[in-house]
């Protein structure tokens, strides 16, 4: 009945995910995770007549600075900016400038922090009186990058496997096989996992501030920069994490020690005569088996709960229920795969192996487990992405499509291990289904073997006997006597006794090996446990890819708040082109290569007859400047067979290309062409029409 119950089991989750999926991703409404800029003043490439006195920027959501959040640099590269910007006002910060500036092009750079925790970076440029040259480049602005933002992410999975691997070992000694908490490799797997957290925790903790801020290695160990972490919710989180790890380590104790410890009502021998259990040690196990489920559940929560309150769940859209939510998604993962892992160890290390009903016990687990991961990982995606576009469109999709292949893979995989599942059985009922045959062989065996040899066995036997009692006659044998005489008085007592220890010592080696080798054929003979450890494995191998990519998944910036970003840069660039009468064309372009998609812009002031000031910007699709080896621009008037003209911009900054004087002859619906290389091999031309004069 399981088996074909199960398949239908199957359908009805996949179509109500996809229903699910459809309708929340059709209703998609505004959200926010990452900070985005979506606004500055002066804004981005402006050209303005005199010095500001400040420079402001708005953002998608309140974020987090520090005195060196925002600088702003003249055209040598010298800061002009007084210190920490301050709140305006909403998500505005403003940095006052000092007075007298020169004229020249200004490079704007910031970092903050945004509320979900991620360092988000960037840059742009804009002129007093006239653009010029400038020896600042700034390289993206990626914030967490470096040798500190690897360290900072190997701390992260580090982190995440350690949680996984502790709850879900824990959880599937306590749930399904209570046996196993007297099983050392899978104390140690437990352990091991504690350990991995409690020590990525404290990594996290010293390296926050560099990864924030200026990224120095020589400044994971500054006390007061680590001052200012504890200030903050993300410290706050990993300080509230290690204090839970004090709560886990207790509760290991308890499991692995009282709870492990062997019942008096039962001896270790299975042989040996089993008295009738007392019911008030068992109603004792039974309360300790309630509160370690009950305390274990508290911890556990906690534990994902310092992850949901500092990461994605905890800003946006809905944050009251998107962090129960990704409190279940992150329990829900443990107990699949951190099972998974301690179900692995079980099958290859454990002795005697596990039972075939601690097996079934998991595998409703992991059922229910993916039962909850599809419900709560449908609902975050549809926060985070907010249109079937991001899926494509953004990093942050593309790796969602990654991770959401890599679980149905999973969960194929775990649906041959149900398989072997169902046909498992334990060791002892095989022995029992073997030995009749074994029995009847054997027997057919000894008896052929007693007809050959019985008459020769009592003559050689009646002959013996009769030559020792011969010997013992005649006095044979006196060195024997003598021997044991000496033995009795103590001569030759040391080298015997040594000579016995050594062969003991050696004998119980090659007992323990002969035993390890009987085991692994008795484990390999099964053909059922076979398989099931080689599904298993195979499960196993995949969850450390999905584990990693889930990693990655959680420092993206959301595919949501990535549209959002790039949408406020469009509108931000419009505006100020119609602010000043100039026109501005945007184009996204793709070259077909290796990062070979972003958005090219290009600026035309006063966009009339004769001389033209021309600016053109580059930037990824989520809105960051960025550099490519070749920037030309092209204007043609079809309709009276003008042209192409082309136009060759200098380099100003990263992302930014400006020429003045550019020539446009006569009025009328210029078509202007734009062609981006962004390797030696790949570029693409793009062109809008427009008016101009």
């Amino acid at each position: 009945m399981r088996q074909t119950t199960t398949p239908r089991r199957v359908r009805i989750l996949v179509l109500l995910f996809l229903a699910v999926t459809g309708a929340l991703l059709a209703g998609a409404g505004p959200a926010s995770a990452h900070a985005a800029l979506t606004g500055s003043d002066p804004a981005q490439g402006v050209v303005v007549d005199k010095a500001p006195a400040q420079v402001s920027l708005s953002f998608s959501e309140k974020v987090a600075t520090s005195d060196g959040s925002v600088r702003v640099l003249d055209p040598k590269g010298a800061r002009v900016d007084t210190g920490k910007p301050t709140e305006t006002g909403g998500a505005t910060y403003a940095v006052r400038l000092r007075g007298g500036l020169p004229d020249g092009t200004y490079t704007v750079s910031w970092q903050v922090v945004s509320a979900d925790s991620h360092p988000v970076a960037g840059a742009f440029t804009f002129s007093i009186g006239a653009p010029s040259s400038t020896t600042v480049s700034v390289s993206e602005q990626t914030a967490g990058g470096g040798l500190v933002g690897g360290l900072y992410g190997f701390g992260r999975y580090l982190s995440n496997a350690g949680f996984v691997v502790m709850t879900g070992g824990a959880a599937f000694v306590l749930a399904c096989w209570q046996r196993g908490s007297g099983v050392r490799a899978l104390q140690r797997l437990v352990v091991g996992g504690w350990l991995a957290l409690t020590s990525a925790t404290l990594l996290l903790l010293l390296l926050r501030g560099s990864f924030t801020g200026s990224g120095n290695v020589a400044d994971v160990f500054d006390l007061g920069l680590l001052g200012q972490v504890l200030q903050t919710k993300t410290g706050a989180a990993l300080v509230s994490r290690l204090l839970l790890l004090a709560a886990a380590a207790l509760f290991i104790a308890v499991l692995f020690g009282a709870y492990a410890r062997p019942s008096p009502t039962t001896t270790p021998n299975d042989g040996a005569a089993r008295r009738q259990p007392d019911s008030s040690e068992d109603e004792e196990k039974r309360d300790l088996t309630f509160g370690l489920a009950v305390g274990g559940a508290v911890v556990a929560a906690g534990l994902a709960a310092s992850w949901a309150m500092a990461e994605h769940a905890s800003t946006g859209l809905q944050p009251g229920i998107a962090m129960p939510a990704d409190v279940v998604h992150l329990l829900a993962v443990a107990a699949w795969l951190g099972g998974l892992t301690a179900l692995l160890v079980a099958l290859y290390r454990a002795d005697p192996p596990v039972e075939s009903a601690a097996v079934r016990r998991f595998s409703h687990v992991a059922f229910g487990s993916v039962c909850a991961l599809v419900a709560t990982g449908v609902y975050q995606s549809w926060r985070q992405l907010g249109s079937w576009s991001a899926f494509t469109d953004t990093s942050y999709g593309q790796l969602l499509i990654a991770k959401l292949a890599l679980v149905a893979l999973l969960v194929g995989l775990a649906w041959f291990s149900r398989r072997w599942t169902a046909q498992l059985t334990d060791p002892a009922t095989a022995a029992v289904r073997r030995r009749p045959k074994e029995a009847a062989t054997t027997g057919a065996a000894k008896a052929g073997t007693g007809a050959k040899a019985g008459t020769g066995a009592k003559a050689g036997t009646g002959a013996k006997a009769a030559q020792s009692t011969t010997d013992a006659k005649s006095g044979k044998g006196g060195k024997d006597a003598k021997s044991g005489k000496d033995a009795k008085s103590g001569k030759g007592g040391k080298p015997a006794a040594s000579g016995d220890g050594g062969r003991a010592a050696q004998l119980a080696r090659q007992r323990a090996a002969m035993a390890a080798a009987r085991q692994k054929r008795q484990r390999d003979a099964d053909p059922v446990r076979f398989g099931l450890r080689r599904s298993v494995l195979a499960e196993a191998g995949v969850a450390v890819v999905l584990l990693a990519v889930t990693t990655v998944l959680t420092q993206t910036e959301p595919g949501r708040t990535e549209q959002e970003a790039a949408a406020a840069t469009a509108a931000a660039s419009s505006s100020a082109a119609d602010s000043s009468g100039a026109l501005t064309l945007t184009m996204p372009f793709d070259t077909g290569g290796a990062d070979g998609k972003g958005v090219v812009s290009v600026d035309l002031d006063p966009a009339r007859v004769g001389g033209n000031e021309m600016h053109v910007y580059v930037q990824r699709p989520n809105g960051r400047a960025f550099d490519i080896p070749e920037v030309k621009v092209s204007f043609t008037l079809t309709a009276k067979d003008i042209g192409p003209l082309p136009v060759v911009p200098d380099h100003v900054t990263t992302g930014h290309w400006s020429a003045s004087g550019v020539q446009i002859p006569m009025a009328g619906d210029w078509k202007v062409a734009v062609t981006v290389r962004t390797s030696d091999i790949d570029q693409a031309t793009v062109s809008k029409n427009a008016q101009i004069g």
